[in-house]
Order: structure tokens, then C-alpha cells, then sequence
């Protein structure tokens, strides 16, 4: 325990203003104090996109909205799988610094920033090649596919300052600070709702200007993440001429982060699929269904703030051999996802019309948004109890089990569903039914094999403390 305090206390990371210590005290206050700028962080995050979609909705009409908000899915698609590899970074990161490992936490922060960079280049090729494609596949409206297509086009030239920030950000939440994220996103997003006005009032730029803003927005992000690292001390130090990747601890970041970023893909593939089948009803379904994805993405993003608090917090106490206190986080963040969820999924629910027409005005735009927010937003606490166990299990070190739970639970019963139920019954509540039946499904199976996994580790623990004893 000594040597683990003093690995840590020699840093910066120690400022209290800063940092949550995870692995000492009550924890009820501090998953609030950590999961608040998370969520005010995922809101942030959001309104890039709310933005994009509220300024083409009101100035340049329901074909550019539909084009811009119905790439969502395609986004999620694309950038999920390297995203998930954030989260194995976040994982290994928290769990070094939990055992006060400070020289294989600096190596794990080189090889993570090095990997973002990477990553967004692959990512910004394959969405420059193959969005046009996909969206054919999709089922796009004629009127709305070359919009959509030029929005990702251009998005997509972000990609790298995209994973900087995210892979950044995901090892400062490693540390306890998720203060500095929440700030450099609000000087983004404030910088990036301005453009969204200029490009597309000024200078009539349309889905195209919509898409520059949030591109430079993200890079105005990404760099003062950047030079945030630059500027800390101990294992957070960023040093661009140290960037590397170290063999074994990629190993162990694309081992966890592989799963994960394969569990995203599978839930936006499912989510393309009821894309597609969304588009079937035509544009004005399309515009009404993106703005209410949109609002849903504000419950979601403030609920899974509490699944990267039961991350990061599990790592830390997994690493530290703190294994009594997992299930005291997982409870007290599944309690509190509830809470949020409930109160704002059926808030959203209730006051769906005022909120659609702030994207479009439509009266039929409304109430195809409105039938979406009925059978989404009102349970979509269960979808958090869901994200709040996988983050658990995650943090343990496990990341494949998940990933498979999530297969069967998610992509494939929805894929049967649109091919059974939906293919029966063509209406839209048939299709959007499928998303609380999912959850359910999977948030037990999810809950089983956290029992599983946590009763593994104590047993190994306790026959390794034995093992130790009579030695």
C-alpha cells in the first residue's frame, strides 16, 4: 500500500481540484463527483452533432436534416470498433495506476495516444472510400444520399483529432480528472455552434459547412487534451518524441479494447439495420426519427456516464486488490443510472413535441418523433442497467464475454425481429418494440455472468493469498 501512495502522490494527478481517489473512502460522493462531468462532457459531445442537426433543420430544410441525422448510425458504425479501443487504454491505465505501477503506466499512455493516431488516419480513409457505398446499402433516399455523403465525407477528415480527444480523455478518466475533458469540450462546443451559424447562414454552406465546423471544432479539443498531457508530470506526461508501441501493453490494450469496440460495432450494426428499415417509410419519417435519436442521445449519454464511472472505478480497485468494493460500485451505479434514466427518458417523453420542433417544425416530423420517444426513451433505463453491468465486468479485465452477451442479446435478436416481426407487421412501433426487448434480455444475461466472473476472482485471490501464506 505504501509504495502504491507514493507512486502516485510524486505526480500531479494528485491535485485534488482534479482528482477522484477511487480507491479510498465512501464511494456514493465520489461516483457523483466523477460521473457529473462525465455527463455534462457526453452533452457537450452530443450537441456537436445537435448542432449540426438543429441549424441544417431550421435554415436549409427536412431533406438536410434527414441527410445529416440519419448518418448516426453509419458514424457509430464506423467509429465504435476503435473507440472501444479507448476504453481497453482506460482500462489497463487505471488498473497500473491502482497497483502503483508508474513506468508501464507511462509506457501504456505512449502506445495509447500513438494507437489514436493511427487509428483516425485508417478511420478517416475508410470513411472517405466507403460511406458512399454503405449508404447505398442502407437504403438512402435518392433526395438525401448525396447530402448524406457529403457530411460524412467531410466528418470523417476529423477522425484523427477525434481519437486523440477520445483516447486523452479515457486515460485522464483513468486518474479520477474528468474536470479538464468536460472544459476543453466547451470551449469546442461553443466554438463549433458559432461556426454551424456562419458556414451555413453566411455563407449558405449547407450540410457541408455543418460538417466543417464540427471537424475544427473537434480539433481545437483534441489539442488542448493534448497539450493538457504535454504539460502534467509521472505517468500522464505526454512526450511526442516518446511515442511508441510498447509490444505487450498493446497486447493487452487491443485485448480488451477489441471486445469492446466489437460490441459497439454489433449494437450500430443492429442500429443500421432498423436504420435501413426506418428509411423505408420515406424522408419525413427519417427527419422525425433522427431528431428523436438525437434527444435519446442526451438520456443515453447521461446514463452511460455512470457505465465509464463503474469502469474506471473497477479498474482502480481491481488493481489495487480491492475486490470487496466491486460490488458496492456496481450497485450504487446501477442505482444511480436508474435514477437518471427514469427521470429523464420520461421527461423527454413527455415533452417530445416541444423538443422535435426546436429540429423541425413539421407537424408530421413531430409526430413521427414522438411515436419513436414512446417505445425508446420511456424504458430506456433498462439500457443502462445493461451498459452499468458491462462496464463492471469490463473492469475486471474481462471484455470478451461481454462482447458475445451482446452479439446474441442485441444484434442478433434484432436481425430476427426485422426479418420476422417487422417483416409481418410493417409498422414502426413493431420495429421500434425491438430495442426495450433487447435490453431486457441482455441485461440478464449480463447480470449472470457478473456473479460468474466475480466469484472467479475472489476465488483466485483467495487461493492465491493462501498459496502466499504457506509459502
Amino acid at each position: 500500500m505504501a509504495d502504491r501512495e507514493s507512486a502516485v502522490s510524486g505526480t500531479d494527478i494528485q491535485k485534488k481540484e482534479y482528482k477522484v481517489d477511487m480507491i479510498h473512502g465512501p464511494l456514493l460522493g465520489k461516483l457523483l463527483l466523477f460521473a457529473l462531468p462525465l455527463i455534462l462532457s457526453g452533452i457537450l459531445q452530443l450537441l456537436f452533432n445537435a448542432a449540426d442537426i438543429i441549424v441544417v433543420g431550421q435554415f436549409t430544410g427536412s431533406e438536410a436534416l434527414a441527410a445529416v441525422g440519419s448518418t448516426g448510425p453509419l458514424i457509430n458504425l464506423l467509429t465504435n470498433l476503435f473507440i472501444g479501443l479507448s476504453i481497453g487504454s482506460n482500462v489497463l491505465f487505471a488498473q497500473l495506476i491502482g497497483a502503483g505501477n508508474e513506468k508501464e503506466a507511462s509506457e501504456t499512455l505512449n502506445t495509447s495516444i500513438l494507437l489514436s493516431l493511427i487509428s483516425g488516419v485508417l478511420l478517416m480513409v475508410i470513411g472517405l472510400l466507403f460511406t458512399k457505398p454503405i449508404l447505398v446499402l442502407m437504403g438512402s433516399p435518392e433526395n438525401v444520399i448525396d447530402l448524406s455523403a457529403l457530411y460524412l465525407r467531410i466528418y470523417f477528415i476529423g477522425m484523427p483529432a477525434m481519437l486523440l480527444y477520445n483516447f486523452g480523455s479515457a486515460l485522464l478518466r483513468a486518474i479520477g480528472d474528468t474536470k479538464r475533458p468536460l472544459i476543453f469540450l466547451f470551449i469546442s462546443g461553443v466554438v463549433n455552434v458559432f461556426l454551424n451559424l456562419f458556414f451555413v447562414i453566411v455563407f449558405h454552406m449547407g450540410v457541408a459547412g455543418v460538417a466543417l465546423a464540427t471537424i475544427i471544432s473537434q480539433a481545437i479539443a483534441a489539442y488542448l487534451l493534448a497539450r493538457c498531457l504535454k504539460k502534467m508530470t509521472g505517468p500522464c506526461h505526454l512526450e511526442w518524441k516518446n511515442l511508441h508501441l510498447y509490444g505487450n501493453k498493446l497486447r493487452k490494450i487491443l485485448a480488451i479494447g477489441i471486445p469492446a469496440g466489437l460490441q459497439g460495432v454489433i449494437f450500430s450494426l443492429s442500429n443500421v439495420l432498423i436504420q435501413s428499415s426506418v428509411n423505408s417509410f420515406g424522408s419525413v419519417v427519417m427527419a422525425g426519427n433522427a431528431a428523436s435519436a438525437n434527444i435519446e442521445g442526451f438520456v443515453y449519454l447521461s446514463m452511460n456516464a455512470f457505465h465509464q464511472t463503474c469502469v474506471s472505478f473497477t479498474s482502480q480497485n481491481y488493481g489495487a486488490g480491492e475486490l470487496k468494493r466491486i460490488p458496492r460500485i456496481l450497485l450504487l451505479c446501477e442505482l444511480c443510472v436508474v435514477a437518471t434514466g427514469l427521470l429523464l427518458g420520461i421527461a423527454a417523453y413527455r415533452n417530445g413535441g416541444s423538443l422535435i420542433a426546436i429540429y423541425n417544425g413539421d407537424p408530421d416530423v413531430i409526430a413521427c418523433g414522438i411515436e419513436r420517444l414512446r417505445y425508446i426513451c420511456v424504458p430506456y433505463f433498462a439500457c443502462g442497467i445493461m451498459d452499468v453491468f458491462v462496464g463492471s465486468i469490463r473492469g475486471m479485465g474481462y471484455s470478451v464475454t461481454p462482447m458475445i452477451v451482446s452479439l446474441l442479446g442485441a444484434c442478433v435478436f434484432r436481425i430476427v425481429w426485422i426479418f420476422t416481426v417487422f417483416a409481418r407487421i410493417h409498422t414502426l412501433p413493431s420495429l421500434y418494440i425491438s430495442y426495450p426487448i433487447s435490453w431486457v434480455l441482455t441485461l440478464t444475461a449480463h447480470f449472470v455472468c457478473f456473479l460468474i466472473i466475480y466469484r472467479k476472482i475472489c476465488r483466485t485471490k483467495r487461493a492465491e493469498e493462501k498459496t502466499g501464506m504457506i509459502k
